[in-house]
């Protein structure tokens, strides 16, 4: 159950039986990592093709991956799907993402942990769903990205409708989880 911020009442979410591990998204206390692992779980990807990204200041800061925190921001007056997602305010499908054209700047980038003279990950995304993350005012607070990385699209499972679906009921709930509160100033 989850309260409604504008009149305080209580109402409860019923999640379809392929989405119940999302339940824990409104648990207090959760991390965005903890986020990252169920959402990959209900969409069958790595954690790490997860992004959670927060609108301030008219820049799209990431939430998760971690590593991404502290390597820039995407102004929402960019060509980034991203940016394109806040300000649309509309969920997409790219099961052709690789011809998309887009900065993949931050598929470059290696997390923490990774070896220091080893090349950066050359694994492209092939498929991605960028949905926008509403508050109960209809304002975008955020972006979250589902991908589907690897070196041949052939070898990467499309995202159906149903994904995309399930993915905005997703972000529905991450508006009211305390991993959107979080302030990144």
């Amino acid at each position: 159950m989850t309260q409604k911020p504008q009149d305080r009442t209580t109402e409860e979410i019923i999640l379809p039986e392929n989405l119940l591990p999302l339940g824990s998204i409104l648990n207090e206390g959760i991390s965005p990592q903890d986020v990252s692992k169920v959402l990959a779980k209900v969409f069958r990807v790595a954690h790490t093709e997860v992004a959670l990204l927060k609108l301030e200041g008219g820049l799209l800061r990431f939430i998760f991956p971690e590593y991404l925190r502290t390597t820039g921001a995407i102004p929402i007056s960019s060509k980034a799907v991203a940016a394109h997602t806040a300000l649309s305010k509309k969920a997409e499908i790219f099961n052709n993402f690789a011809r998309v054209k887009h900065a993949s700047i931050f598929e470059t980038i290696k997390s923490v942990g990774s070896d220091v003279g080893a090349p950066a990950s050359a694994t492209p995304i092939q498929k991605l769903m960028s949905v926008p993350i509403l508050d109960h005012q209809l304002a975008v607070i955020g972006v979250i990205q589902i991908s589907r990385k690897g070196l041949d699209p052939r070898h990467a499972q499309d995202f159906s409708r149903e994904d995309l679906h399930d993915l905005e009921l997703a972000a529905g709930l991450l508006a009211t989880s305390s991993v959107m509160q979080v302030s990144l100033a």
